[in-house]
């Protein structure tokens, strides 16, 4: 089928109260990436109160505590939805507080903890350090293997059963310090803690995103055509394996 014959639909969840670090560049990216290609977007953005439709790709913010807490109990009221959708084959992306509410829970040091809705088999616990700097994963997901982004969190998260790693971590610490991994996969739901925004310097990574949700909307795989990614690339290659 041709690229421009296609159509997606994303959702934006809460994007009034997770947007730290300049998370909104990936929702704009998946756009964009998709209309260079002729690819019809269907973008609705999902605010507290509001009823959750069927997408093709969620995704979601990161957010301090307070704005975490606000989400977490709105969120859980559409678990079900929600996983209905992941195991339908919907894409989902989350970023920092977004990625441990796809989690079991999130525990705070001195909080009530904050239950998350288990679209993937992980956990996340207040640590006492905060990781800040940038970071350089190694991955078997992408060509060229290499994820880049900006971590600032103090959260430290597991992973457990069969939700497994993006990668390891070769600069950063990743999801907890300890284990050498970052972010999770289980199915189509993806989580990092990678900022920077994510998406705009790792174009491979929004690719296969958006051929993943394509794939759950018409039932086959869909290779997309390459695009004129040099600045991408640019922006990619200044940070590999670049402390901060």
């Amino acid at each position: 089928m041709e690229e421009s014959n296609l159509s997606i639909s994303i959702a934006h969840l809460y994007p009034k109260l997770l947007n730290l670090y300049g998370d909104m560049g990936n929702v704009i990216t998946l756009i964009k990436r998709c209309e260079w290609r002729g690819i019809n977007v269907d973008f609705e953005q999902i605010n507290v109160g509001d009823a959750i439709k069927d997408h093709d790709l969620y995704f979601i913010g990161g957010g301090q505590d307070k704005q975490q807490e606000e989400v977490a109990q709105e969120l859980f009221s559409h678990k079900s939805e929600l996983i209905a959708q992941r195991d339908s084959g919907a894409v989902f992306l989350g970023i920092c507080g977004g990625y441990q509410l796809f989690g079991h829970y999130y525990q705070p040091h001195d909080k009530e903890k904050l239950t998350g809705i288990s679209l993937m088999d992980a956990y996340t616990v207040a640590g006492k350090n905060r990781f800040i700097g940038n970071v350089t994963v190694k991955t078997n997901l992408l060509e060229p293997k290499t994820l880049v982004g900006f971590e600032n969190h103090s959260g430290l998260t597991y992973l457990q059963g069969e939700t497994k790693p993006l990668g390891l971590v070769s600069v950063g610490h990743g999801n907890n310090g300890t284990d050498g991994f970052e972010g999770a996969r289980f199915k189509n739901v993806f989580g990092t803690y990678l900022h920077g925004s994510l998406l705009p310097k790792n174009p491979h990574f929004a690719d296969m995103l958006i051929e993943l949700a394509l794939e759950k909307r018409y039932g086959y795989k869909i290779t997309l055509q390459p695009l004129e990614d040099k600045l991408e690339w640019d922006a990619h290659n200044s940070v590999v394996n670049k402390s901060y």
